[in-house]
């Protein structure tokens, strides 16, 4: 086994990778950019050695300076988590070339499953299926507008380098094709510098099943599935293991054919056949479809561990250190049912939109594994994927670890960003996904119901006003003054709604509060009672704020009644940047006629890009950023006027 090895990546999985090495005895090399320089993964390990810069181009994508810092810091193997350099197999290279392990597969497997076209070829040869497409060296419009037509309406035109979505149209008729082919083929080549695409048709009722194996260069095993369709953009948000309706004979015709993917390539550690599944008729033996194989460690891996008892971790040194596969396919199964809920920084009612913040609280139930990155205080940058953490839970049945996921959700704690847990919540809780009725449209037929912000009721708010006056623990200043009972005013912000709440002191924790025409008495106790009943409600401070925790988590302002009134307002006709970001095009300039829609630049952040458009008809009056500059959120982009170009008087 390695005395010391060096992690190639960062947050929650630099963490995850760290804790099975300290079970296992393995020292630690932490790497970190200077963003990261204060990082959990850098607190938690051995060792850490700084790689300098921020984006990632300057930091974790430097294999040359890891591979120095592995050897510096005597590290015998390099783990590269996942995404940066897992999957590079220039970098594989180079690591063995300087006399250290990789802990993963080798760059011949890594380049036989890193082009999806190529892939394809090579199952077909495998005697896995793949979905009817068109694979070709041929990259003229001409030709793949044929081969759409050939196919049939609708199709996917994805990248051959592709991954997360990016570089990924869904066509529903010829008229779109160009537009769309367009658009896949510049994303593709701004993302993986390889603008090749592939042309395949359309699922009409998909499941995303994908199957996880683990092999030693000669020898396969698989340990079972897990269903990843709930997705929004493309990208995963709650998987399960095992699928739900999955039959044996599915299981088995899955689970061979994954093996037979591994074992072509001389797969080594773990790894994900992802299949399309056609759910129009059930889960049939004969109705999946290989995707791609991604040769690395996935997100999602801790259902699979839940639900097999194996770290897959220790099983990746274990074979990386010389250890041939020391289990059979029969020696594997399956115990219980596990989901994991991935929790990221961002706005789900603005379009998924990443957000960045300073973490003021961050709590986990007990109960549930949480694997994160971040701890409270830290921020949540823009120079990195906003994932905050990954909950998982594990239970006999489905039904009972559905609840668990509710309850874990529901007794989680974060604020001092923009989340997705109130998204997550409702989708956890959808009635088609409590039973197991999921395809990877679901979020997108259900969005208006999943993503609408909480509200908070009159009792939240008046939880809130409470612990904006302090009330939520002992002061010197409760019960009665003299003979009239204390009383306050306090005002709160919801967003743009001003809240006024008038307060009364009864008694030593025990009040009435007005707000708007709602009444409640409150008490305080072991925990809070309002109106005679208990509820499960937790208050936390920041910084000219309160952040109510009841299930959702609900972020009042407080304002300082010393501001100026009406001060730091944005001025009107204003388009502002929604989250720090590089604005990489801008399509207008001074005097340009505009109508609702039209685009006017394009924001990249969080490794995606963003379009602004116009808010509504009218010229723009000034262009207030250049491409190329990097913008803090809401700078001021464009500024625009009503009226026409014609209107100028000059």
């Amino acid at each position: 086994m390695f005395r010391k090895i060096l992690i190639a990546n960062r947050g929650e999985i630099a963490c995850r990778v760290i804790d099975t090495c300290r079970r296992m005895g393995v020292a630690t090399v932490a790497v970190h950019s200077d963003v990261d320089a204060g990082a959990r993964h850098v607190e938690m390990a051995d060792q850490a050695v700084s790689l300098g810069g921020a984006a990632p181009a300057e930091s974790y994508l430097r294999g040359d300076t890891i591979i120095a810092a592995a050897q510096e810091t005597g590290a015998d193997a390099i783990h590269p988590g996942y995404g940066f350099l897992s999957e590079n197999p220039d970098f594989v290279e180079a690591v063995e070339a300087a006399g250290l392990t990789f802990i993963g597969p080798s760059a011949k497997a890594i380049r036989a499953m890193g082009l999806k076209d190529a892939a394809k070829a090579l199952m077909e040869d495998a005697g896995v299926p793949v979905v009817p497409g068109y694979r070709g060296e041929d990259q003229s419009v001409a030709r793949l507008t044929a081969e759409a037509e050939a196919i049939g309406y609708p199709v996917l035109i994805k990248a051959v380098a592709g991954g997360g979505g990016k570089g990924m149209r869904r066509v529903e008729g010829p008229a779109a094709f160009a537009d769309a082919l367009e658009a896949a083929k510049s994303e593709a080549a701004k993302a993986f510098g390889n603008d090749r695409v592939l042309i395949e048709k359309y699922v009409a009722t998909p499941r995303h099943i994908e199957v996880q194996v683990f092999g030693d260069g000669t020898r396969a095993v698989h340990l079972f599935e897990r269903d990843c369709s709930l997705q929004r953009r493309h990208q995963k948000v709650i998987e399960e293991a095992p699928a739900p309706g999955m039959t044996p004979e599915m299981r088995e015709a899955m689970g061979a054919a994954a093996v037979r993917a591994a074992e072509a390539i001389g797969y080594s550690g773990a790894g994900t056949v992802e299949f399309i599944v056609d759910a129009s008729d059930g889960l049939r033996p004969d109705r999946f479809y290989f995707m791609e194989m991604n040769t690395r460690l996935q997100v999602e891996h801790p259902v699979t561990e839940a639900i097999t008892g194996v770290d897959l971790v220790e099983w990746m040194l274990r074979v990386a250190a010389g250890e041939p596969l020391w289990v059979a396919q029969g020696d594997l199964s399956i115990t219980g049912h596990a989901f994991e809920a991935r929790l990221y920084a961002e706005d789900a009612a603005a379009g998924f939109l990443p957000a960045t913040g300073t973490l003021t609280h961050l709590t986990f139930p007990a109960g549930a594994r949480a694997d994160t990155g971040v701890r409270p205080g830290d921020t949540i940058s823009p120079w990195y994927d906003p994932m905050i953490a990954k909950l998982t839970v594990h239970g006999p049945t489905r039904a009972v670890a559905l609840r668990q996921l509710e309850r874990a959700l529901a007794e989680t704690r974060v604020a001092g960003t923009v989340t997705n847990l109130s998204f997550l919540r409702r989708l956890a809780a959808q009635a088609d996904f409590a039973a197991g009725e999921v395809d990877t449209g679901l979020i997108d037929r259900h969005a208006d119901a999943l993503v609408a912000p909480p509200v908070p009721c009159s009792r939240a708010r008046a939880l809130a006003a409470l612990g904006a006056l302090g009330l939520d623990r002992e002061t010197a200043f409760e019960g009665m003054h003299l003979w009239a009972p204390l009383r306050w005013r306090q005002m709160l912000a919801w967003g743009a709604e001003e809240i006024a709440a008038e307060v009364e002191a009864l008694g030593r924790g025990r009040f009435r509060v007005t707000v708007g025409d709602a009444v409640h008495e409150v008490a305080r106790g072991a925990g809070w009672t309002v109106d005679g009943a208990r509820v499960p409600a937790e208050i936390g401070h920041a910084e000219g704020a309160v952040h109510l925790f009841w299930g959702n988590v609900y972020s009042f302002a407080v304002p300082d009644p010393l501001a100026v009134a009406g001060a730091a307002r944005a001025a009107s006709g204003l388009v502002e940047a929604p989250m720090p970001g590089l604005v990489k095009a801008v399509f207008v300039a001074a005097g340009s006629t505009v109508v609702l829609g039209d685009r006017l630049a394009v924001l990249e952040a969080m490794k995606m890009e963003h379009t602004l458009v116009a808010p509504s008809d009218g010229v723009v009056a000034e262009v207030l950023a250049a491409e190329g500059v990097q913008v803090e959120a809401g700078a001021a982009l464009v500024r625009m006027e009503e009226g026409t170009a014609d209107d100028d008087p000059r």
